[in-house]
């Protein structure tokens, strides 16, 4: 989202956020000083008053596109703006939802509902595409492909050399460093990964796994770390606003994740040079090329990832090169610029449909939308 408000360009469109306080907050002086902010809580109790406050914004200020990210922004706007007649409703859902439970969230009924409000839906992989396309049910004429990219040159090496950024912190200069970019929560797949660490111990006792990142599981990984005995092995760094530099003082990062959209913290290690052991899991394989850009292991197997993790240990010289190749990767699919042209883009092609069916006789109208789309 904030890639999308800093870099669209202001010749062609005005910008406006409806998001939580929190969300709000969080940004900070990253947000934009020209994007005006409507403050909503989506929340059942709040629901009804935030709905009306959204349309009378959407009215006001003559909203032409609203484009929700996830599911649960989507559900709230998307009905809205087509009441209002927006005449361009977007929707990126970002990620497979393995974690619904109960028949009407499972079977997509209600997604299939909204989406009836929705022209287009952003799938951010390839795989992203084929999950909303044949597990979701929705139209495979309103899926569209963007991958997600990030501002590549942030990620640059960095003028300190590796084993200077380690001194500054108080790392080993000698020690193989991994780096574990990823929110402590259920998602991202820390127990398994601390599971296998035990039999990568046999071999590299030296090792040193950072874990970068907070969320609601830090006190019982802390705890699976002491009855592992893994102390001198895992540290939990917490959240970082350096990250491009914690990249760059690693020798590779693990994302040992359950499922996935498309992990931007892969695209970020591979644009700093850094090769990844990761799961095969929905668009990651996109990104870490299986023997190419990283090595891909399934999901949940503990003897994979620490076979996969003891392979770039022993190789250095092999995780260097993969990390190498992953940066030319990144420079030709999945930068900034090319994420940011390929959604104005759609922005502009879709006002233009728009805009062409509503000049045309009515019955005419759903026979040239179908064409154009």
């Amino acid at each position: 989202m904030l890639t999308l408000l800093r870099e669209l360009p202001r010749t062609y469109f005005r910008f406006y956020l409806a998001c939580s306080k929190a969300l709000e907050v969080e940004f900070g002086p990253d947000l934009p000083s020209d994007v005006e902010v409507l403050s909503l809580s989506m929340a059942s109790s709040t629901r009804v008053p935030d709905a009306l406050r959204l349309a009378k914004f959407v009215r006001e200020r003559k909203i032409d596109i609203v484009h929700s990210h996830m599911f649960f922004s989507s559900r709230f706007a998307s009905p809205i703006a087509r009441a209002c007649g927006v005449p361009v409703i977007l929707e990126t859902p970002h990620v497979a939802e393995n974690w619904r439970r109960g028949w009407l969230k499972s079977s997509f009924a209600l997604d299939r509902a909204v989406g009836r409000c929705v022209d287009y839906f952003i799938a951010v992989s390839q795989a992203n595409a084929s999950y909303l396309i044949h597990k979701k049910g929705l139209p495979k004429e309103k899926i569209v492909v963007i991958r997600n990219g990030c501002e590549l040159s942030r990620f640059a090496s960095p003028l300190d050399s590796r084993s200077e950024l380690r001194n500054q912190r108080g790392l080993s200069e000698s020690a193989p460093l991994v780096l574990v970019p990823a929110r402590l929560e259920p998602q991202k797949g820390h127990r398994v990964l601390l599971e296998a660490l035990p039999d990568v111990r046999r071999e590299f006792p030296q090792a040193q796994f950072l874990f970068l990142g907070e969320g609601s599981l830090k006190k019982e990984l802390q705890d699976q770390v002491a009855a592992l005995s893994l102390e001198e092995m895992v540290k939990f760094i917490g959240f970082q606003a350096d990250v491009a530099n914690w990249y760059a003082l690693a020798d590779f990062t693990v994302l040992p994740s359950f499922y996935e959209g498309l992990p931007l913290v892969a695209i970020e290690s591979l644009a700093a040079s850094r090769s990844i052991v990761a799961t095969s899991v929905d668009g990651t394989p996109e990104v870490v090329v299986n023997g190419r850009t990283g090595l891909t292991v399934a999901p949940g197997n503990p003897a994979e990832l620490s076979k996969a993790i003891c392979n770039f240990l022993r190789n250095p010289a092999l995780a260097d090169t993969y990390g190498r190749q992953g940066r030319e990767w990144v420079e030709q699919e999945f930068s900034q610029e090319k994420q940011v042209r390929e959604t104005s883009d759609l922005y502009v092609r879709s006002c233009e449909e728009k805009r062409r069916a509503a000049h045309v006789p009515k019955n005419r109208a759903a026979e040239e939308w179908s064409d154009a789309a």
